[in-house]
């Protein structure tokens, strides 16, 4: 047996801080023999199961007691025993360090070993084509040693927080830039709701273009319409053109606008179309590491039209599965996906029946699930009126905001451009008339809104100093 897995077996039946250390991250697989292997589980199970290091005695018993060793394994894991049960004078912060790279090394190397017996269909149940994740999976061994923020030791580091300016990715809407204090930050969930018709695609799609516009990689995944179709949308966005002219234009001019777009342009926009109710997060999942390994993609924002639509990794068959569970699920799972891959996830959902004629539409409007608001990060409704659609504008109700107060511009008007596939700024005198709106005045930061005078804005700092100082 190697040198270091001796020495990592012994630090584990000696050592109980490193041992609740690195617990966590070891596998039995890493170890070489089959002596090594049974060890390492033996003080696993141990630990797990007496919140204790096993002594030297127990371990012994516990060899004793197992009936599917042969006489030569027995002696060799007694003679380990003994060999484990000594002192060492090791430092810690060395030993981790020492035993994260074992891991590594032992996690690549069995991946290299799967990967072979599969190519040479030793491995009847799997296929090449998770030779991505396997290798992905073994690259990404590592050991977690945050654990936790110390509310009274970590103040500093919590005040520089609060001043470090986030990476957000910001619309090209004011109301909703000032709702969300500057756009949307990374590992959340952001829901548009509406009913059928209304515009939830078209916003989907608007807020695509305007992150690509942004120089942003951008996925877009499409359950119920076709990738040419989204990618139609988004041409009429950007292009300024109507869908009937976007039809009618000549090969040669589309060329030319593409070209002119491309040198302005250094994001990337990947559309994906996968069937309707079959793709679950998982499949994302395969998909993001499709086009990392690909196309060497990795997104700043990815859009699901939409999430009603996907399916459940956890839930099997949506048909047998009480409805709030489910779309939880669903929701659960992108933000997972969002989290894990550290970027703002965009998706939507219809409303119920009561929602589709309701022009005051809530949360309770939610369509199939109560459970998907509780998820979400930032939702929002869109609602459309005949007299809305007459002026080529449509209304905009916070539901849910966990980036600002939901209460403050809770309603606004947005002008939208459906057969251009845009979206745009009203003049604010546009949005009087909107009950139980709150709108409230900011500082002229180029988002249109009347600047304060000096006068106003003396008054308010000396506010705020009176409220920060303690005395």
């Amino acid at each position: 047996m190697d040198n270091i897995e001796s020495i990592i077996l012994g630090c584990l039946v000696t050592n109980d801080n490193y041992s609740r250390h690195v617990i966590p991250f070891m596998k039995s697989e890493y170890f070489r023999t089959r002596e090594s292997k049974s060890m390492f589980e033996n003080i696993q199970s141990f630990i797990i199961k007496y919140n204790a290091l096993p002594s030297k005695e127990a371990m012994s018993v516990m060899y004793e007691e197992q009936s599917n060793l042969t006489e030569e394994e027995y002696a060799n894991s007694i003679a380990l025993i003994d060999q484990l049960y000594v002192e060492r004078e090791v430092n810690d912060d060395w030993l981790v360090e020492a035993t994260e790279d074992f891991c590594k090394d032992r996690a690549i190397h069995n991946a290299i070993l799967e990967s072979i017996h599969i190519i040479e269909g030793k491995e009847k149940d799997k296929t090449v084509n998770v030779l991505p994740e396997i290798l992905s999976e073994a690259l990404s061994v590592c050991f977690d040693v945050n654990i936790g923020h110390d509310y009274l030791g970590d103040a500093e580091d919590r005040y520089d927080f609060y001043h470090r300016k986030e990476k957000k990715v910001a619309f090209d809407i004011d109301f909703f830039n000032t709702i969300t204090s500057g756009g949307t930050p990374p590992k959340t969930l952001n829901i548009v709701m509406a009913g059928t018709g209304v515009g939830k695609s078209l916003f989907l799609c608007h807020h695509a273009a305007n992150c690509l516009s942004q120089n942003l990689n951008v996925l877009y995944i499409t359950c119920e319409m076709a990738e040419e179709r989204i990618a139609e949308r988004i041409d009429a966005n950007l292009l300024n053109i109507t869908m009937d002219d976007l039809h009618d234009l000549p090969k040669v001019i589309y060329g030319q606008k593409m070209s002119n777009l491309q040198q302005k342009i250094k994001g990337q926009l990947i559309v994906k179309e996968y069937p309707t109710a079959t793709a679950n997060a998982n499949h994302f999942k395969a998909l993001l590491k499709e086009l990392k390994l690909k196309k060497k993609f990795i997104p700043d924002v990815i859009f699901v039209d939409y999430l009603n639509i996907c399916s459940s990794t956890r839930l099997k068959g949506a048909a047998n599965q009480n409805s709030y569970l489910y779309i939880k699920a669903i929701a659960e799972e992108l933000r997972g996906l969002a989290v894990e891959h550290n970027v703002p996830l965009f998706s939507a959902t219809q409303t119920n029946r009561s929602g589709y004629s309701n022009t005051d539409v809530s949360l309770e409007d939610t369509s199939e699930s109560f459970g998907l608001p509780a998820t979400a990060d930032f939702m929002f409704a869109l609602i459309s009126t005949e007299e809305l659609e007459e002026l080529g504008q449509i209304l905009v109700k916070q539901l849910k905001n966990r980036y600002n107060d939901s209460f403050s511009n809770k309603k606004f008007i947005i002008g939208m451009n459906r057969a251009k596939m845009k979206l745009f700024n009203v003049e604010r005198g546009e949005q009087s008339g909107l009950s139980q709106s709150n709108q409230v005045e900011k500082e002229d930061h180029g988002n249109g809104f009347g600047p304060k005078t000096f006068d106003e804005k003396f008054k308010d700092d000396k506010q705020k100093f009176n409220e920060w100082s303690f005395t």
